[in-house]
């Protein structure tokens, strides 16, 4: 059975053993606190632990007033004078839901109010379903551990290797400058078509995504668009190497390092590469072996997801969806084959339909490294360019050209940050916006070229920005249909910038002719 296939099913056994447990067993949502009525007014708590306690709340505080649905239509506000009160609103309330509640009497007047506390609400820890889900949860949390412990060695290692492979072929430098400059500008073009179609559509505002409220501290502070490129150049790369939120710096310093490299002397230029390109199979090797476990991990996050908060989640990810298929599709429908027609002087039907083999395998496989050899294959032979073309341009771009996967980042981190902003806890400022475009295009640079590998440069972004990463783990719930579609924009893209590359070289042999070289 072909792996995506695999991951598919286990996708759907995940989602029905979570309606099974949703609906065969007892589950009802839990604040962590307790109240008692309080002679001034509201509720005084006398207990505060769990989602509760994480939200600010402790014993002795008095609490006036709950909200419901914040910043939706049908937002609600209940004044709190009994237990009972408090109860009735959390039984209209759901698992995942969160409720904000506002310390201080009801009609107090005086003092500025304080900032209100959201309460993510969590599933009793004591009811049967609960107990059933620990284990499932247990392997999730790993699942999400493992893929966070892959960001910096194999981004690190990626880039040094693709910049040095790049500077070691001296006869090949005005062809690595033409690569670059294609390879840039297209992923440039991807994240910002993504960013002005999720700004758009807006598929994150008023969402219902059942996602832990932020802490006090895990936003990043505002930062200018200055700030942000200070920021790039570490102080201490080992302490930036130490923490997945300096993602810029460890770029920034990838990128440098792998320039160096080519202008260090014998023996200590080849020692280095070599060095690199063997770290770096050993981290592909090592994240295939992690990404194997991916049906198991979808399994086990799927079936949390289900039995919390039922289908009502993936409602608000439809629209998600469909702005990523919509951004794929402009982008591989209308501006490679532009840029296809316009610079490279060739005929995107003709192109597309000599692509078509590699197309099918990236799709079937999700893998632009895997697919790769097709890629060579059909670009010299269906495609008509040299084998100095193809196989320079092409293994380049397995490597650093992500156009598919550098716009479904910048739309999966600005879809999350909508929904933060649209409860009242984040403010997605230009600067931010800004931030995502220079991390999604960099981070789809260290992106490897193996299923779902875009998923872990998403964490970057989202550490990057002080956002939770859990809510990479939710997307990931709808990424595996998606991670199919993008991985053919990767290789059409790829493909694309061979023929651009070839034309300009002289090196394209034209339709109905055999490959040039």
């Amino acid at each position: 059975m072909s792996f995506h296939w695999k991951v598919l099913l286990w996708m759907l056994a995940g989602v029905l053993c979570g309606l099974g447990l949703q609906y065969g067993t007892d589950g009802t949502a839990w604040s962590g606190a307790s109240f008692e009525a309080s002679p001034s007014g509201g509720l005084v708590v006398t207990q505060a632990s769990g989602p509760a306690a994480k939200a600010g709340l402790s014993k002795g505080d008095v609490v006036g007033e709950l909200v419901l649905l914040r910043g939706s239509e049908d937002e609600q506000r209940v004044a709190l004078t009994s237990p009972e009160d408090f109860a009735a609103a959390l039984g209209r309330s759901g698992v995942g839901d969160v409720v904000w509640a506002h310390r201080g009497a009801t009609g107090s007047s005086g003092a500025a109010p304080a900032k209100p506390l959201a309460i993510n609400l969590k599933l009793d820890p004591g009811s049967a379903r609960a107990t059933i889900l620990a284990p499932f949860q247990f392997v999730a949390d790993i699942f999400m551990a493992l893929l966070k412990m892959l960001i910096v060695p194999l981004i690190l290692t990626s880039i040094i290797t693709g910049v040095a492979g790049v500077g070691a072929m001296k006869d090949l430098r005005r062809l690595g400058g033409k690569t670059f400059t294609y390879y840039i500008a297209t992923s440039l073009l991807a994240v910002l078509l993504g960013q002005v179609l999720v700004t758009i559509m807006r598929p994150g505002v008023g969402a219902s995504l059942g996602l832990s409220p932020l802490e006090s501290g895990d936003v990043a502070p505002e930062a200018s668009f200055i700030d942000v490129l200070k920021r790039m150049v570490p102080a201490n790369i080992f302490e930036s190497l130490s923490d997945n939120g300096s993602m810029l710096s460890v770029i920034f310093f990838a990128l440098i390092f792998g320039a160096f490299i080519t202008r260090a002397g014998s023996p200590h230029k080849q020692r280095m590469t070599e060095f690199f390109e063997s770290a770096y199979a050993v981290m592909i090797k090592m994240a295939e072996g992690i990404l194997a476990l991916l049906p198991y991990g979808v399994f086990c996050l799927l079936i949390g997801v289900v039995a919390g908060t039922g289908f009502g989640v993936f409602k608000p990810l439809l629209l998600y969806m469909l702005t990523v298929l919509v951004a794929l599709l402009l982008h591989a429908c209308v501006t490679l084959p532009l840029i296809l027609k316009f610079v490279g002087k060739v005929s995107p039907r003709r192109w597309f339909t000599a692509m078509s083999p590699a197309l099918m395998t990236a799709f079937s496989t999700s893998s632009s490294s895997m697919t790769l050899p097709v890629t060579l294959d059909t670009v010299e032979k269906r495609g008509g360019a040299s084998n100095k073309i193809a196989s320079f341009t092409l293994p380049l771009g397995a490597t650093i050209n992500m156009d598919g996967t550098a716009l479904y980042e910048c739309i999966g981190v600005v879809f999350l940050a909508q929904y933060y902003q649209s409860t009242g806890q984040f403010e997605l400022t230009l600067a931010m916006q800004a931030t995502v475009v220079v991390m999604a295009l960099l981070a789809s640079i260290g992106a490897a070229g193996i299923p779902s590998a875009g998923l872990v440069m998403m964490l970057t972004i989202l550490t990057t920005l002080g956002l939770p990463v859990e809510g990479a783990a939710l997307i990931l719930a709808v990424d595996r249909p998606l991670d199919m579609l993008r991985t053919v924009v990767n290789v059409w893209s790829d493909s694309c910038g061979a023929a651009v590359i070839a034309s300009s070289e002289g090196e394209l042999a034209p339709e109905g002719a055999t490959a040039v070289g």
